[in-house]
This record gives structure tokens, C-alpha cells and sequence, in this order.
């Protein structure tokens, strides 16, 4: 149980009230033996993993092996659905973010989210899409044009955009509307990154610029990524888990998790080599 010491401590790195946005240090983010249902349908079973600050965690796997839906239980999105039931744990720096006296908007402030899609909000500017997760908080900046600077900069869009803050956020193109969404992610100063194949609607040009925007961007969060794209693993991620199911409607598991270049180049298990070389998936 979560008691009011771990509320304050996971608190403390984030935005309580109108309070400006403080500079927060890596986490480590710890899933133990995490099961997940949507009614009855089980799709993750007893899941244990831990994503370690100043690092990028890779999950790949095949279509439909619980990949996306883990990662949305890293931040409390999974609740959200009506269904959706979860046991086992994740924690914080030690603190369980779904204890009971842990607000749920604490931990997204904490733990950042960018989809597979990117989603800017069509009626504001870039710069007011920057800004919308603090605005949407009823959180002060005493400078938001300084923020703005420095997380578009954090992103990799600055110079492309800081002639165009005042124009529509859905006006970039498909790549700059990604790192936008990653800046806003930014704003709010989470320890943690989560992104659901942030890459997979992107040209390769655009893709190569978020990969190095990942790598540059672990030196001060703990990065989490889901991809399917194996060569994408190898160059961003330092560690690597794969997910796999065991038959038709079971739920989704590790089968192996190892730093990248040991799972891909010697791997334990044969259905880690199988699938790392393409044999399936």
C-alpha cells in the first residue's frame, strides 16, 4: 500500500497546483509479475521488467502480444477502459503508482506518452501546443516563451519552427508533428518517456531525425519504446524485450529480455533467434 511519504515522494518531482515546472532526474520504472485483462480476455501474463534511467528499452514482438497495452499500463491509460482489469505492480522509483493515494495525473506528469500517430491539437499554435499539458493542469510558467525554446530544442524542431510558433500545430508536416508531441510530452518535465511506434507513420528521413532526438533525449529520461521494426532496436535501444504468445487468444509474455546487442546477436532463447531473423512474426 502507497502510504502519504510515497504520495509526497512521487510528488515531489512533479507539478502539484500552479507550481512552475522543476528539472526531474531519470526514474527507474519497475513492472513485477503484471497481468492484464480487457473483460475477460487476458492479454498480458505476469510480465516483470525493469527500464532503467539514462536508458532506452526496446519491446518488440509480433502484432497482438500485449506490447501497447503494457506500455499503456506504465502510465494508468489502461485504466481508462471500462473493462480493463490489472494485477502485480509498477512502481516509480520504488513508489507504486497505483496506490491509493497516488493521483493518477501525478503519475502522467511523471511518466510522458507519445503515440503512434502524432496528434497535435488542430486549433492551437505550436508554441500553445507546447504549453497544452501545463494549461490543461491549471499549471503557471513564469516564462513560456522560454519553455517553449527549450523544449522544441529538446526535440529537435527549434529551428525548424521557431519562425512558425504562431501557426497552426496541424501545419507541420508528419515528422515535425511528432517531435512537436514530443515536446509537449517534455513540458511537463516527466523522468519518463513512453512511445507506441512513434516512427511507423513516418518517412525515413523523418524517422532518422526522432531516432537521434531518442538517443540525444535518454541522456535525462528513462525512454521506453515500442517498435517493430528490429532494425530501429539495434540502433536506439541499450535494452530489449521480446513478447510473445504461446497460442491463439493466450496472453501476451516475455519471452527474453537481455541488453540489445547480446538478444540479437546470442540470443538464450531459440524463439528469440527465430524471430530476430525474421523466421516469424
Amino acid at each position: 500500500m502507497t502510504t502519504t511519504d510515497d504520495q509526497q515522494t512521487l510528488r515531489g518531482r512533479s507539478l502539484p497546483g500552479n507550481a512552475p515546472p522543476e528539472e526531474t532526474s531519470p526514474s527507474t520504472l519497475e513492472a513485477t509479475n503484471v497481468s492484464a485483462w480487457f473483460g475477460k480476455n487476458k492479454v498480458l501474463e505476469r510480465v516483470t521488467l525493469t527500464m532503467q534511467p539514462r536508458r532506452v528499452t526496446a519491446l518488440i514482438g509480433p502484432s497482438g502480444c500485449g506490447k501497447s497495452t503494457f506500455l499503456r499500463v506504465l502510465n494508468r491509460m489502461h485504466e481508462l477502459i471500462p473493462s480493463a482489469q490489472l494485477s502485480g505492480s509498477v512502481t516509480l522509483d520504488g513508489v507504486d503508482i497505483y496506490g491509493p493515494t497516488v493521483p493518477v495525473t501525478d503519475t502522467r506528469n511523471r511518466i510522458g506518452m507519445v503515440f503512434q500517430r502524432p496528434n497535435p491539437f488542430p486549433s492551437m499554435t505550436i508554441a500553445q501546443n507546447v504549453l497544452a499539458g501545463l494549461r490543461l493542469s491549471g499549471t503557471k510558467v513564469a516564462n513560456a516563451d522560454a519553455l517553449v525554446k527549450e523544449c522544441l530544442e529538446r526535440a529537435g524542431l527549434w529551428r525548424e519552427a521557431r519562425n512558425r510558433l504562431n501557426e497552426a500545430g496541424g501545419a507541420l508536416s508528419g515528422g515535425q508533428q511528432q517531435r512537436l508531441c514530443i515536446a509537449r510530452a517534455l513540458a511537463v518535465r516527466p523522468s519518463v518517456l513512453l512511445m507506441d511506434e512513434p516512427c511507423s507513420a513516418l518517412d525515413p528521413i523523418s524517422t532518422r531525425v526522432i531516432e537521434e532526438t531518442i538517443r540525444e533525449l535518454c541522456d535525462e529520461l528513462t525512454i521506453v519504446i515500442v517498435t517493430h521494426n528490429m532494425q530501429q532496436a539495434q540502433r536506439i535501444s541499450d535494452d530489449c524485450a521480446l513478447f510473445l504468445v504461446d497460442g491463439e487468444n493466450m496472453p501476451g509474455h516475455i519471452v527474453e529480455q537481455r541488453h540489445t546487442a547480446e538478444l540479437f546477436e546470442d540470443p538464450s532463447d531459440p524463439r528469440t533467434s527465430d524471430y530476430v531473423h525474421g523466421r516469424f512474426g
